[in-house]
């Protein structure tokens, strides 16, 4: 009997320490959802694929990134709000993380998620059509034509609402001109067809979506609306604030979580997170996408995101698209 009472006591000591062993392991013990709320091959995506692939090997665990692209991003941002919040589902926003609760189509922005850290950050670029029947080749020249021509300057936009939509309008709001602003459905491809078929005399579009257009000679750069100059080959084209225009559009990227997630969850994530966006061949590779570097810690990042939403509702108030005051 004393026996059978040392055997189970030393066995209940080993379970002890086994369960003792397991509790003391440190966050991430399993792989980590990376949910991307856009489609894989767009600008944003492939941003954070290898942001993604750098933090996994901070972090000694796999980072499996997610597309769940549809309405707007917030089929994605659903996902990310309402998983678990134990740190293995996290995600990436976007400006939509701004503008969707303006516009009416989510109930939540970016002060009800865990924010972790800012990555990137790539702005839109204004390009003449060198087809049209009005090549404009500088600011000045569409500025001088707008003055003398009201309204007879056309500008294809992205749909209402969207990312380069509001740069855009920003843009000619900043004029004072009367400009014929022409949204197109969605973004991107159709935009960039749009003005170098000549169609229309501008057009506001991201950098990815026309720097084939612009190296095949149908697109002429004319400014950015970024805080600087794009690297690499188009770090000749001016910003519109050198142009005297004070605005400032770019689209970002933001390492999301669930609301509530842990401290040694969020401490581990946000210092990988950091490592990964501060790192030198991810900061080379982000140029060579003519985009730029941008990190800013979780406390910064609320103060960044409602500037833009002050911006955001200022124009759709003007257009009259304003859902949430």
């Amino acid at each position: 009997m004393k026996r059978l009472f040392i055997i189970l006591l030393a066995f209940s000591f080993v379970l002890g320490m086994i369960h003792s062993a397991v509790a003391a392991q440190k966050y991430p013990v399993k792989p980590i959802n990376f949910i991307v709320p856009i489609g894989s091959g767009s600008d944003g995506d492939l941003a954070a694929r290898p942001l993604v692939a750098k933090a996994s090997s901070v972090l000694g665990q796999p980072v499996v990134v997610v597309n769940k692209p549809g309405a707007g991003s917030t089929i994605g941002y659903y996902q990310i709000h309402d998983a678990k919040p134990d740190g293995y589902t996290i995600g990436m926003g976007t400006v939509t993380l701004v503008t969707s609760k303006i516009q009416g189509l989510f109930p939540y922005d970016y002060n009800d998620f865990t924010l972790m850290g800012t990555f990137y950050r790539w702005p839109p670029i204004i390009v003449a059509s060198t087809k049209s029947k009005r090549p404009f080749k500088t600011m000045q020249e569409i500025i001088s034509f707008a003055k003398s021509h009201p309204g007879e300057v056309s500008v294809a936009t992205a749909g209402v609402g969207m990312s380069q939509w509001i740069a855009a309008m920003a843009f000619l709001d900043s004029t004072g001109l009367q400009f014929n602003a022409i949204p197109q459905e969605g973004a991107g491809g159709v935009t960039v067809a749009q003005v170098a078929g000549g169609h229309t005399d501008l057009g506001v579009l991201g950098v990815g979506s026309a720097k084939s257009q612009i190296e095949a000679g149908n697109l002429q750069p004319i400014a950015v609306l970024g805080s600087k100059r794009l690297p690499g080959k188009l770090s000749n084209v001016p910003t519109l604030k050198e142009l005297g225009y004070d605005v400032t559009w770019e689209s970002f990227g933001i390492v999301i979580g669930p609301p509530k997630i842990p401290k040694e969850a969020f401490d581990r994530l946000t210092q990988a997170f950091e490592v990964a966006a501060k790192d030198p061949g991810y900061i080379k590779y982000l140029e060579s996408r003519s985009s730029n570097e941008f990190y800013l810690p979780p406390d910064q990042i609320v103060k960044f995101c409602s500037g833009y939403s002050a911006m955001v509702r200022k124009i759709m108030g003007k257009a009259g698209v304003l859902k949430k005051k």
